[in-house]
């Protein structure tokens, strides 16, 4: 089974950027897609952005234009851009495959 590992959390004012990472322990472009999800206390998980292997990507509509998701496949990472962060972003993000992977996630505080 595929092991991700989240990574590039922390504390961050509003209007600060931060970028996570999502590590694969194997090759990303075996993978349909690869999504970042966050989730806030035991509230259920949130679907953030989606990427596939074509590069192809998908936002919902609180982080569009705000939130960035790329990939390096020669480091088999997934990678998450946040600029221009808000209170309401704060949570734990985790990435995830289409087999259902989760990593252990990361958290994000934005909080002046």
């Amino acid at each position: 089974q595929v092991q991700l590992v989240e990574s590039g959390g922390g504390l961050v004012q509003p209007g600060e950027s931060l970028r996570l990472s999502c590590a694969a322990s194997k090759s990303i472009n075996d993978f349909a897609f690869v999504a970042w999800y966050r989730q806030v206390e035991d509230n259920p998980r949130d679907w953030v952005a989606t990427i596939t292997p074509g590069g192809s990507t998908n936002y919902a509509d609180s982080v569009k234009g705000r939130f960035t998701i790329s990939r390096d496949s020669a480091k088999n990472t997934v990678y998450l851009q946040m600029n221009s962060v808000k209170p309401e972003d704060t949570a734990v993000y985790y990435c995830v495959d289409p087999e259902g992977s989760w990593g252990q996630g990361t958290q994000v505080t934005v909080s002046s």
